[in-house]
């Protein structure tokens, strides 16, 4: 695995330099990457995507444990860095993982070749909640997610109803899956050195039948609701429509658990305002 002089040496090789604009830190703690790592669990044979693979730090332990490497990178630099020195080891997509819609582009997709597959990455913080909220909502074969993502962000995913972290991003979140922090790590755990601490999560999707059946439109009624989020339910939804569904009209948005927000969202008549599409 890469000390923090290979990478150095890597990079300098080619005249690069790690580049804000692309979120660029690479993580070289050796033990972080197998913590993340051994999260995993991973079998031999299966599909990992990996978003933002730097110098390889993260792909080499991947390849140890004997796994299919679809290693996805924007910067062109490192994106020729990767392919002279992984080869044919690694299937490598240059570019955005995420098209129009948030969905994998159709690059990813056609590298994915259907199979099942794991993330595990160190993200791009800038990357990060638009690829795991994607994942976790129209990409089903995505089997869970173990990522380096910032600290503020892990803390918001394990955050409870009724907490000043619990928000949109938590309750969609947790709507599809179960979220466990799985360690922190300072900003010495990277260069350059962040400004801000990191943590690593785990994503386990929940099973099909307690998902939203319509997670876009999930999203967006999540999204009006908690942004009232301190004012009393019966106001925001109407107090006939509270009580016909048996809920205390005086219990605030914030309190209200991805469950009980799945229930409250089916059950609400089509025409209701917090159900339409904005045009």
């Amino acid at each position: 695995m890469q000390s923090l002089r290979e990478i150095r040496e890597l990079l300098a090789a080619r005249g690069l330099t790690p580049r804000h604009r692309f979120g660029q830190n690479f993580l070289h703690d050796h033990g972080k990457i197998r913590e993340l790592v051994d999260a995993a669990d991973l079998q031999p044979g299966q599909t990992v995507l990996e978003v933002g693979p730097g110098t390889g730090a993260l792909t080499d332990c991947l390849l140890e444990r004997e796994v299919r490497v679809v290693a996805v990178e924007i910067d062109r630099d490192l994106a020729s860095l990767i392919r002279d020195r992984f080869g044919d080891r690694v299937t490598l997509v240059e570019g955005d993982c995420l098209a129009k819609g948030r969905r994998l582009s159709s690059e990813v997709v056609a590298a994915l070749e259907g199979s099942a597959f794991k993330l595990v990455a160190n993200l791009p913080y800038q990357a990060a909640s638009p690829l795991m909220a994607s994942l976790l909502m129209h990409h089903p074969e995505c089997l869970g997610q173990w990522v380096t993502i910032q600290k503020e962000v892990v803390d918001r995913l394990v955050a409870e109803p009724g907490t000043k972290a619990w928000g949109p991003l938590t309750a969609i979140v947790r709507a599809f899956a179960s979220a466990r922090r799985i360690t922190t790590l300072p900003p010495g755990c990277f260069w350059p050195a962040p400004k801000v601490t990191s943590a690593m999560a785990e994503l386990l999707p929940v099973a099909s039948e307690h998902r939203p059946e319509d997670p876009d439109g999930f999203a967006r009624f999540v999204t009006r609701l908690l942004s009232k989020r301190r004012k009393q339910i019966g106001g925001v939804l109407g107090q006939d429509i509270v009580t016909s569904l048996g809920i205390d009209a005086t219990m605030r948005a914030e309190t209200l658990g991805a469950s009980k927000l799945i229930d409250i969202r089916d059950q609400l008549p089509s025409g209701h305002p917090l159900l339409q599409e904005q045009t």
